[in-house]
């Protein structure tokens, strides 16, 4: 009965009126924020309809939000449209209709097993736990809920490596790895591990004959993301998963960047561990699983130690809102798979195909063919990195990780690959989803075209490269 009144509500006050007559008294700041939030009550339950209310409504917060407003000491001009949607999606507003009635009227433990209250929210958390599953053709009973991918990898490469360190003590991954399996790995390390860092080719591949060397009698993980946060690449999951089985070797791939945007089945592909997070495809943010396969078994020595919760393997009261959000985000997820994928392909093709016609010297990173389409990482030559990202101000893009943003180093991901250090500084990642719009792409386009140019104009470099010389043959002096 509250998710109905909930939808309603959430609908009925999505007017452009109420826009207009909400910005009569607030600030630009609040005008911004109140327009975005009016995009989510607009959309209704269909994702054709979803898609084009999106359009309408962050028109029309572009509309309302013209005021200046200074935010972490930049000056905007009302709310940037987003194309970041590595770093997080939105919530899907049928997530948030599933998870009201959650956070208000049925809020019990799910640990109470003596009346009604525990028992509704238990329900509610195992039919969550089976929408996950199967998204990714796993059985309920191989979920095990946490806070989001950080801790799944954690607890996969640290728990699998703690309860078989007595036969094994060497793990495998890759240089292109999430900084939390990476830093987890060199954990391992000074506890006395061995691990194996492959580095991949200049498409961001790994190459199967180094794994296959690499691999030895107690190697007890191997550890490669399904779905590169930074370039977008794909792995060859396949050919990974039959490699390790082949020789009893457990595999754990990060799933957070590619669940509900590529198919992902773990019988299929031999994973035997695999991280998921919530933000990362439409749930919440706060909330994520890890599978662990039962056959053949996987043990793990867990990392959180008390109640006893989740098998054992993560002991903590469940966060039963969170829970069900992760699994309306499933659910909607498995429904719209191959439509997503269209939709994402096509603006994909758009976006790329609008900056390399308007644009020379640039280049997208990554293999070509083995990619998620939403993920768009491109290198502009002959400008200065951190000028052109604060140049793009009115569009939310990323250079890279949200993890690691902060660095003014150029991505680790793109050294890997042998890209150069200053290609690498002026990469941009355009991340395209669900609810993103032709007029959003345009706009990134415009905005894009216009910022390289300008930059271009001031550089020297440039200047040069037009009257036709070889940057490479000329001598510059030291001072």
């Amino acid at each position: 009965m509250l998710r109905g009144r909930a939808t309603r509500a959430l609908r009925s006050t999505a007017t452009y009126a109420s826009v207009r007559a909400s910005i009569g008294s607030e600030g630009a700041t609040d005008a911004g924020a109140n327009a975005v939030r009016t995009l989510h009550r607009g959309l209704s339950s269909t994702s054709t309809t979803m898609r084009a209310n999106a359009a309408t409504e962050r028109e029309r917060a572009s509309a309302v939000g013209l005021g200046e407003f200074e935010m972490k000491g930049v000056t905007l001009r009302g709310r940037p449209l987003y194309l970041d949607m590595q770093a997080t999606t939105p919530l899907d507003p049928r997530v948030l209709d599933a998870m009201m009635p959650y956070m208000t009227e049925q809020y019990g433990n799910p640990h109470s097993r003596t009346h009604m209250y525990g028992w509704e929210t238990e329900d509610a958390i195992e039919r969550a736990r089976k929408e996950v599953a199967d998204l990714i053709g796993a059985d309920a009973k191989e979920i095990v809920f946490t806070s989001g991918a950080t801790e799944s990898n954690n607890a996969s490469l640290k728990g699998v490596a703690h309860f078989y360190k007595d036969k094994k003590r060497h793990i495998i991954t890759t240089t292109t790895e999430h900084k939390c399996v990476l830093d987890s790995c060199r954990q391992l390390e000074r506890e006395g591990f061995d691990v194996t860092y492959l580095p991949v080719k200049a498409n961001g591949l790994i190459d199967m004959k180094e794994l296959e060397a690499a691999m030895r009698e107690d190697t007890v993980v191997v550890s490669i993301m399904a779905v590169n946060n930074e370039i977008g690449v794909i792995q060859p999951l396949k050919e990974i998963g039959a490699l390790c089985r082949s020789k009893k070797i457990f595999f754990h791939t990060d799933g957070a960047q590619a669940l509900g945007k590529i198919p992902m089945d773990v019988n299929e592909l031999n994973i035997d561990l695999m991280s998921i997070s919530g933000h990362k495809f439409y749930g919440p943010k706060g909330i994520g699983a890890l599978y662990v396969r039962r056959r053949p078994r996987v043990r793990l020595e867990p990392i959180i130690n008390g109640g006893g919760q989740e098998r054992g393997l993560r002991s903590g009261t469940l966060p039963t809102p969170l829970i069900v959000g992760i699994g309306e985000a499933a659910r909607v997820a498995k429904e719209e798979l191959h439509r997503d994928e269209v939709h994402v392909k096509r603006l994909s093709d758009r976006l790329i195909n609008g900056l390399q016609s308007r644009l020379e010297h640039t280049q997208i990173n990554g293999d070509l063919e083995a990619r998620y389409h939403g993920n768009v990482n491109m290198s502009f030559a002959y400008v200065e990195g951190e000028s052109m990202l604060m140049g793009l101000k009115e569009i939310a893009v990323s250079s890279g990780s949200a993890c690691t943003s902060a660095s003014l180093e150029p991505s680790y991901v793109l050294r890997a690959l042998g890209v150069n250090e200053e290609m690498a500084h002026t990469s941009i990642r355009y991340g395209i989803g669900r609810f993103t719009t032709e007029a959003e792409v345009d706009r990134a386009i415009e905005a894009t075209v216009r910022q390289v140019e300008k930059l271009r104009e001031m550089s020297p470099l440039w200047e040069m490269v037009q009257e036709g010389i070889d940057l490479k043959t000329i001598e510059w002096a030291q001072h």
